[in-house]
């Protein structure tokens, strides 16, 4: 195939916008999901296709921010939180991003899929909701906010879910699950956004006119589907837990490494 807008059709992108627009947020990798499902789609990874992705994955980025609008606007504090849990992830992945880049080749998604569905699952067991007392995004404090930011640092390794990583770190640092939920939404904001301006920079010119129409109708969708799934997501997990997205890693991690399947690129 060759790149382009003769190798993606609106359908391909209809499906990669819903795609982000469901994963972005849950503790999973959207990254592995999106290249999952570029592969069964029949697309080539090459610079547009990688353009393509880049720009779909700021659209939930308006969605978090349309949810919590009110919050953002009101709160200086909250904005210099997240601002302060950007940094590490930020340091990091300017002094590393060529070895991050470089391990884009490694076939070690699956593993890290498990491990992190273990780890939620050994985080919910021992969930005690008087250890985890900040339960509003005003009561969570500078230290807790740094340690989310270093969680998050994982993330930079291929395979590993942000959202994951994050609400994994606030948990772990004595915030609520569904505080934790949302401090890790809001921190995707400096953090996609730095992400995904970089990326552009570099991969722009794999862009034209010709391809907007794909553009549109995946960045549309990622949109209207991401502001459904964190919505939904706010709602399940403040009655249950993040147990089935544990068990959903270890599953998923499992089927693909049984069959194969290479998620990173």
């Amino acid at each position: 195939m060759t790149s382009g807008p003769n190798f993606m059709t609106l359908f391909d992108a209809f499906i990669l916008g819903i795609v982000e627009g469901i994963t972005e947020y849950l503790p999973v990798s959207s990254t592995a999901h999106l290249y999952l499902a570029g592969q069964m789609l029949g697309l080539k990874q090459d610079t547009f296709l990688t353009a393509f992705e880049i720009i779909i994955q700021i659209a939930p980025i308006f969605s978090v921010m349309l949810i919590y609008r009110e919050r953002l606007m009101q709160s200086a504090a909250l904005w210099i939180k997240l601002i302060a849990a950007f940094i590490p992830t930020g340091i990091v992945g300017l002094l590393f991003h060529k070895q991050i880049e470089a391990m884009f080749a490694a076939n070690s998604t699956v593993a890290l899929m498990i491990l992190t569905g273990i780890a939620f699952l050994a985080v919910e067991f021992a969930y005690k909701p008087k250890a985890h007392a900040v339960k509003d995004l005003e009561g969570v404090s500078m230290k807790q906010a740094l340690t989310v930011g270093v969680f998050q640092v994982f993330a930079l390794v291929p395979g590993v879910s942000r959202s994951g990583m994050t609400i994994l770190g606030g948990m772990l640092g004595g915030l609520s699950r569904d505080t934790a939920m949302a401090f890790s939404f809001l921190l995707a904001i400096p953090t996609m956004g730095a992400a995904s301006g970089y990326t552009l920079l570099k991969e722009y010119s794999a862009l034209s006119f010709e391809h907007f129409g794909a553009l549109a109708i995946g960045f549309v969708v990622s949109f209207v589907v991401g502001w459904i799934a964190v919505k939904t997501f706010l709602a399940v997990v403040s009655r249950y837990s993040f147990k089935p997205f544990g068990v959903y890693l270890i599953a998923s991690g499992l089927l693909y490494g049984l069959f194969g399947v290479e998620l990173v690129h």
